[in-house]
C-alpha cells in the first residue's frame, strides 16, 4: 500500500509540472500490484526541436519527468520509488538514457546526479513521428519505455523488483 504522504507528493509534481511546462503529456506503465510508473514530457514538433548528438536532451526546454511507486532497476542500476528526471542523448548509432535524482524545476542537467545510464536500443522508422511520442509496453516484470522522434525509434526497459 502507498503512503498518503508519497501520492500526495506525486500529486503535487504533477500539477507542478503541468503548470511549469505548459502542455504535456503522461504515460503510465501498470503494474501487477496496482503500482505504477509514469513519465511526463513535452510532445515538441520534430519540424521545430533538433536535438544535439551527444548531448542530454530536455524537449522543450524541460526534461522528461519519471515517478515510479515501484522500485525499478535501468541498466543494472537501482531506482527507489520516488520522482526523476529522465533525459534521452541521442546519437547516430544508439541512444542513451539517464535518469538523474535532480528534480528541481529549471535546474540543468548534473552527470553528478545520475541514478542509472543505459544504451537504448534504436533503431531508424518508415513512418516519421511529426511530435515526440513516448510510451510504456508492459510485459511481465517490465516496463518498456518507447521514444519516437522524427525518424528515430528508441527502447529502454525499466525492470520491476
Amino acid at each position: 500500500m502507498l503512503s498518503g504522504r508519497f501520492v500526495v507528493a506525486v500529486a503535487v509534481l504533477l500539477t507542478s509540472a503541468a503548470v511549469c511546462w505548459g502542455q504535456s503529456s503522461t504515460t503510465s506503465c501498470n503494474l501487477e500490484d496496482d503500482r505504477q510508473v509514469y513519465i511526463r514530457y513535452n510532445p515538441v514538433s520534430a519540424k521545430s526541436e533538433k536535438p544535439a548528438n551527444g548531448k542530454p536532451w530536455a524537449p522543450g526546454g524541460a526534461p522528461m519527468t519519471l515517478f515510479t511507486e515501484a522500485p525499478l532497476t535501468l541498466g543494472g542500476s537501482a531506482i527507489p520509488i520516488g520522482a526523476y528526471t529522465v533525459y534521452p542523448i541521442p546519437a547516430k548509432e544508439k541512444w542513451t538514457l539517464v535518469v538523474n535524482k535532480n528534480v528541481t524545476p529549471g535546474s540543468s542537467y548534473d552527470e553528478k546526479q545520475e541514478v542509472a545510464r543505459t544504451a537504448m536500443e534504436t533503431d531508424q522508422v518508415e513512418q516519421p513521428a511529426e511530435t515526440l511520442e513516448v510510451a510504456f509496453a508492459h510485459y511481465g516484470s517490465k516496463c518498456t519505455l518507447r521514444i519516437y522522434f522524427g525518424k528515430v525509434a528508441s527502447f529502454a526497459d525499466f525492470l520491476t523488483k
